[in-house]
């Protein structure tokens, strides 16, 4: 694991460098600085646990591309801490957001380039993916309404819901719908925080981006029913097999007997 150890070191390093630059830059407050410590020592230690649950040694290609991915994501979670009711420097965030959500295309081509494809690339991604729709939510709450965090709850909700219903826990099979609305999410949020739009077209764009996530989960979850109804019932009865029927030999006898009577 020394190998690992050392990436995580150099990912926390740059994090940390990546806050300072912040402070000198936009200004960083102690709710900012608080967040983005609390961030790298919470990725620290989910990325080493879930790495040695997979046996994994060390980071691939694509998992550096991800953890570069983190740290621009840990900047954004300072800068949102630090101004919780708004006021972020968009100027900074939005492009920070926006880095990190062109890169989550980047990692997956470099996974499939390098066959280095992984579960703990595969979680990480997504783990990284969930928390930055999170943050972007709450960002959007501020101006929009904390009705917003449904977007970023929604998926920890689900996992929270499958401790109680275990047959949430299925395989989904794989769903380019799902994938694009995933995408969709942060791409949508960030237009909605930049205040590039309208008031009115930022408010139909997370409206639009809450539906479409609605929709994702309750196809997903109706299908995991339905799977997991038909798991659970009862196999169907054997088809009966065919029986033979058995003519009396006199039987045969007269109908051979009739055929050769007859032209």
């Amino acid at each position: 694991m020394g190998s690992l150890v050392r990436q995580q070191a150099a990912g926390a390093t740059a994090l940390v460098a990546l806050l300072g630059a912040l402070a000198l830059t936009v200004g960083l407050g102690a709710g900012g600085w608080t967040a983005g410590l609390a961030y790298a020592v919470g990725l620290w230690a989910l990325l080493a646990g879930a790495a040695r649950k997979a046996g994994a040694r060390s980071l691939g290609p694509a998992d550096h591309v991800t953890l570069a991915r983190a740290i621009l994501i840990g900047g954004v979670t300072a800068l949102v801490a630090d101004h919780p009711i708004g006021g972020a420097p968009l100027g900074v965030l939005v492009p920070l957001a926006s880095v990190a959500l062109a890169l989550d295309a980047v990692d997956g081509q470099v996974a499939r380039r390098t066959g280095t494809s992984s579960a703990l690339g595969a979680r990480f991604d997504m783990e990284s993916d969930a928390f930055l729709i999170l943050v972007l939510s709450i960002l959007a709450g501020a101006t929009f309404g904390y009705w917003v965090l449904a977007i970023g709850l929604m998926r920890y909700a689900f996992v929270a819901a499958a401790w109680v219903l275990p047959w949430l826990n299925g395989e989904l099979p794989p769903s380019r719908a799902r994938k694009t609305v995933a995408a969709l999410q942060g791409v949508l949020l960030v237009a909605a925080v930049s205040h590039l739009l309208p008031a009115v077209a930022g408010l139909g764009v997370v409206v639009l981006a809450l539906v479409l996530l609605v929709w994702s989960f309750g196809r997903d979850v109706g299908w995991l029913r339905r799977a997991a109804v038909a798991a659970a019932a009862p196999p169907p009865p054997p088809a009966p097999r065919p029986t033979c029927v058995v003519r009396p030999r006199s039987a045969l006898h007269r109908s051979h007997h009739l055929a050769t009577r007859n032209p």
